[in-house]
């Protein structure tokens, strides 16, 4: 097992900011990918606007320095989809991936309904050689199951061995009464050929440790030599970080403690931490998570020591 030998909080880089339409309320779940071998990083980054709509739009900075942002898309790269359709009012959550000269993006997406607040559903985008993301289908990219009828959510994909694996937000269901919590969902696992077509076993892989718990969703996994290391958010009164290892990707040891990052004493973040993605940049790795109330009061960065 590989542990967290230190953590520093770097500090928030990125907060709501008005005059950016696509993020005026809400910089929320990230994703940070390398800009060639340099140290500047686009991170993708969720923001909602003032009608509460969730896009996708590219910060650029740089991870030396990431308090000072150098660029920030004035519309976002990726939005929400027609009415009707599963993400027709919000996109989020972007994961992308890297696969012979192409590049993968999955996402959420969000629609409202009448007795329930919202559906979420995985989707997928591919990005063109104009460097626009356009759906691979207008569909959801894991479909409903007689398993999981409710709806999917966040996902982190690794390619191994020409065998894609997934570790996705499944719901398991929604509140009844007033003394349920509003939803139930876990973390779950799944593999492909392609990237687009999955096998789903019912597997779950991060599931609650006690009666407190009732959202564990947002895995962040890597491979560390021959152990897989997954970061996570679980939520009893508030949203933490936490951390499980597995030889096999499919059976976790859940060990919160080691996450690295929790909650500050004061501030943006110190009611809650969660919505992590972990990524490597020279012998460290780095973690993108959001604060308090989901990314209302921005984006974060910790540098993790491994």
């Amino acid at each position: 097992m590989v542990g967290i030998k230190a953590s520093k909080k770097l500090g928030r880089i990125l907060k709501p900011d008005q005059d950016i339409y696509w993020m005026s309320t809400y910089t929320g779940p990230s994703f940070a990918k390398q800009v060639g071998e340099t140290s500047l990083f686009d991170i993708y980054v969720t923001g909602r606007d003032s009608k509460n709509r969730s896009s996708i739009g590219i910060v650029r900075v740089d991870i030396e320095k990431p308090n000072k942002i150098i660029e920030i898309t004035s519309d976002p790269i990726f939005t929400f989809g027609e009415k009707g359709a599963f993400d027709e009012n919000g996109v989020s959550y972007p994961y992308l991936v890297n696969q012979e000269n192409k590049v993968y993006m999955y996402y959420v997406g969000w629609m409202p309904t009448v007795i329930t607040p919202f559906q979420n559903h995985t989707g997928l985008a591919a990005q063109q050689d104009n460097k626009s993301f356009v759906r691979v289908s207008k569909a959801p990219i894991l479909e409903r199951t007689n398993d999981e009828y409710l709806g999917t959510g966040s996902c982190s994909v690794l390619i191994e061995n020409s065998i894609w694996k997934m570790w996705y937000t499944s719901f398991l269901k929604w509140g009844s009464s007033p003394g349920e919590h509003k939803h139930y969902y876990v973390i779950k696992y799944a593999e492909s050929k392609d990237g687009i077509h999955w096998v789903r076993n019912n597997q779950i892989c991060i599931n609650y440790k006690d009666g407190s718990e009732y959202s564990i969703g947002k895995p962040s996994v890597v491979k560390i030599k021959d152990k897989y290391h997954m970061w996570y958010s679980y939520r009893g009164e508030q949203y933490r970080i936490g951390y499980a290892y597995s030889s096999d990707g499919i059976n976790w040891v859940r060990k919160d403690d080691m996450a690295g990052v929790d909650v500050s004493k004061e501030g943006w973040d110190s009611k809650a931490v969660c919505y992590s993605h972990v990524f490597s940049y020279k012998s460290f790795f780095y973690m993108l998570y959001n604060g308090n109330d989901y990314g209302k009061e921005g984006l974060g960065l910790a540098k993790l020591e491994i």
